[in-house]
């Protein structure tokens, strides 16, 4: 994880248990906490109340424990966020990046561009090409896009991508993320083939080999 979001521009301190966490964390200087449920000496739970006495740092929290009840018990301890294992490393960079966007914090030092298939992102300014000519997308388009450009080549389910983009679960009656890839779809034609293939009852796929 530490050489995945490395690569995204982010300067990441892993530390690997809970009162050493908690130490570092109260130091200051850090403009996201990813908090492991799941830790020696203090759990996350524990390190959770501790750091909300002290501090208002933006934490993610990640947990094999998938119950309802720890999940409240995460938000209402003051995680701004919950994620259930096993996740995608992409999942985990969009919530990262949306959580930091409600606190008003930077998104890191830098942030590189992402290329795939002829579509470039600039996730800096947000910016979008399809084979060099300006690609005219919404705020929401370009987060979906992002998310599918780092997945390419990987079927992106709509849980992961209605968790990084709304943070919840899809529902069976939702339409609205199939309206938006819809409309990206159509903006991502080549030849009359677009690079997002809909797999059905699994999710999506960005394909970076050719067009689908």
């Amino acid at each position: 994880m530490k050489d995945y979001f490395s690569q995204q521009g982010f300067a990441v301190e892993p530390v690997h248990d809970g009162r050493g966490g908690l130490g570092r964390a109260l130091d200051g200087g850090f403009d996201l906490i990813i908090l492991d449920v799941m830790l020696p000496v203090l759990d996350g739970f524990e390190v959770l109340r501790q750091l909300r006495k002290r501090s208002n740092t933006p934490v993610i929290m990640l947990t094999a424990r998938t119950a309802q009840n720890d999940r409240v018990a995460g938000l209402n301890a003051g995680a701004d966020d919950y994620l259930p294992k096993p996740f995608g490393p992409e999942e985990l960079l969009a919530r990262i990046r949306a959580v930091l966007r409600r606190s008003g914090k930077p998104e890191g030092v830098t942030q590189q561009e992402v290329e795939s298939a002829g579509v470039r992102l600039n996730p800096a300014t947000r910016e979008a090409w399809f084979f060099g000519e300006a690609l005219e997308v919404t705020a929401l388009e370009f987060d979906i896009l992002e998310v599918l450009v780092r997945a390419a080549g990987r079927i992106v389910s709509r849980d992961e991508l209605s968790a990084a983009l709304y943070q919840r679960r899809s529902t069976p009656y939702e339409r609205s993320l199939d309206v938006h890839i819809s409309h990206l779809r159509k903006k991502l034609e080549r030849d009359q083939r677009s690079l997002i293939r809909t797999v059905r009852g699994v999710g999506y796929l960005f394909s970076a080999g050719e067009a689908a």
